[in-house]
């Protein structure tokens, strides 16, 4: 930082406004700066990248911890981003959005599912330095101690050299009895090995509870998976530019001349496929 006056700092979350979590993050963010707090009014885990569209959003101050500007929304992680740029800031960015911290990781694929690295994705989309951080501890009173001088110090370094345009950070914190450090990492190719488990109401009728496993076959030790397996922080540099350049050339090289291609199109297993097939002429049938 360059100048005497404070940065303004954003925290948001997922896991809602009274989450043990954002006291954590608030707590440590007022050490750097001037704190205001946009926080869903309750637990939206899982919601991703979700905005509302259908029905009010309405946003509210509350008076939870001193000496700190904090609201309830009633919409998603990504909403109480938008309207805080918007309605709370009246448009002049924050120097910095940080989001958490999480209870539960959101390392390799489930940075897709993530509320918390949403509200992140939504700042960097806003063009301000984002930061997501997420603990691996679902429990209400989990012990975010380790992860509190990290937490400032990657925000504080984040403010000093800024962030590359279209870039935010997504930090996961292990749960061990003293974290080893930083890595910077790649997103691990992990995924869930999902279930559903089926159970009947009262009624009779089915109902399902998400389950599964989480599985990687990904043996890199750049990875995130690998370096909060051993003890390590994790850092991966993420960008919402989700387009696969590697596969233009290749797309570019396919021929879209729907003249040239009478009858059903032939699968990779050389058989024909009707769901494949189209009709140049749609309105006859």
């Amino acid at each position: 930082m360059t100048d005497a006056r404070k940065p303004t700092i954003l925290v948001v979350n997922d896991d809602g406004i009274t989450a043990p979590g954002i006291k954590v993050l608030l707590e440590e963010m007022q050490k750097i700066g001037d704190v205001t707090v946009v926080a869903p009014d309750s637990p939206q885990s899982g919601m991703g990248h979700a905005i509302t569209i259908g029905k009010p959003l309405r946003i509210d101050e509350v008076h939870i911890y001193p000496g700190v500007k904090m609201y309830k929304c009633s919409g998603t992680p990504v909403d109480c981003v938008k309207l805080a740029v918007n309605k709370i800031f009246k448009g002049k960015a924050p120097d910095i959005c940080v989001s958490g911290i999480n209870h539960g990781l959101n390392n390799s694929i489930n940075v897709l599912y993530s509320g918390t690295m949403s509200a992140a994705v939504e700042g960097a989309i806003e063009g301000i330095p984002s930061i997501g951080f997420s603990y691996d501890d679902f429990a209400y009173d989990a012990n975010f101690g380790n992860c509190r001088p990290f937490v400032r110090a990657i925000t504080e370094e984040v403010l000093k050299h800024g962030l590359q345009k279209g870039t935010l950070l997504n930090v996961n914190f292990p749960k061990v009895d003293q974290i080893k450090g930083v890595r910077v990492c790649r997103q691990g190719n992990a995924k869930w090995a999902e279930e559903f488990d089926e159970r009947l109401d009262p009624y009779q009728r089915s109902y399902f509870w998400l389950t599964g496993v989480f599985v990687s076959t990904d043996h890199g030790e750049d990875t995130d998976v690998w370096a909060l397996k051993n003890g390590y922080a994790s850092m991966v540099p993420v960008q919402f530019d989700m387009t696969a350049h590697h596969a233009i050339p290749e797309l570019n090289s396919w021929s879209f001349d729907i003249s040239s291609k009478p009858g059903p199109i032939k699968t990779t297993e050389g058989k024909a496929s009707e769901e494949n097939s189209f009709d140049a002429n749609p309105g006859l049938g």
